[in-house]
């Protein structure tokens, strides 16, 4: 039995769920993989279950019945890996954008180094670790981690990093139930109720690379609910 799960939340992946389970499962240390699936109509899941029966007993597949958020396919992750006693449970992409050479580093950062949450982070002291983006999605992504920084004070140069390790105390302790934000403000909520309640925060640098294969799930809708749910969470103060 593994202490750490990886949970991969897809939507038409097919191109990279394969071979992203296998990246991940070629570790030296042994993970276990949740993938969250929002019924995929490419046939994510079909992938992942044949494949279940190669990896039995650390690939498991979790069905939703629509695509309704981010956060949601997160939020049903971290309830399953809590149901199932996980120590260590960590977020990331299907896309390879995460490299999963830097799962290690993430683990290790919380496990050997005693902090209780592990940021993959693209912009450690404000040095640009992202390949293959254009300048325009570039410039957003690092402008709105900097703007997020400044609202909520937050000692985060990523607050939108989606590469995270999670001790399972701090997804204890989070009232998960109470997360407002489903899109790219989930990820900036996580970490803002994290350090809310003093846990320990290390930020790991790593190089983000944009997908090769498949389609971005980015869009305006969840650029301005980061933009404006952070004001939200200011003036709110996000009570624990």
């Amino acid at each position: 039995m593994s202490d750490a799960l990886v949970i991969i939340p897809t939507y038409n992946e097919k191109e990279n769920i394969e071979a992203i389970i296998r990246a991940v499962f070629n570790q030296e240390k042994e993970f276990h993989i949740l993938v969250v699936d929002d019924n995929s109509p490419d046939g994510t899941a079909s992938i992942v279950n044949k494949l279940i029966t190669k990896f039995k007993g650390k690939l498991f597949i979790e069905n939703r019945t629509k695509k309704n958020g981010l956060g949601k396919a997160y939020l049903c992750g971290f309830d399953w890996a809590l149901q199932k006693d996980y120590d260590y449970i960590i977020q990331m992409d299907a896309d390879f954008s995460h490299n999963p050479n830097d799962l290690i580093r993430l683990y290790n950062t919380c496990s050997k180094d005693n902090n209780d949450l592990a940021i993959g982070s693209r912009y450690v002291k404000n040095r640009v670790n992202v390949v293959n983006w254009d300048i325009k999605r570039l410039l957003l992504s690092y402008f709105a981690s900097r703007y997020v920084k400044l609202i909520t004070r937050i000692p985060v140069y990523d607050t939108t990093a989606g590469f995270v390790c999670w001790r399972k105390n701090v997804l204890e302790t989070i009232q998960l139930n109470k997360i407002k934000f489903i899109g790219y403000a989930f990820q900036i909520e996580m970490k803002f109720k994290a350090w809310k309640h003093n846990f320990k925060i290390s930020e790991v640098s790593v190089i983000f690379t944009d997908r090769k294969e498949g389609e971005s799930k980015m869009n305006g809708n969840i650029i301005y609910e980061a933009l404006f749910g952070v004001i939200k969470m200011r003036l709110n103060g996000l009570p624990k």
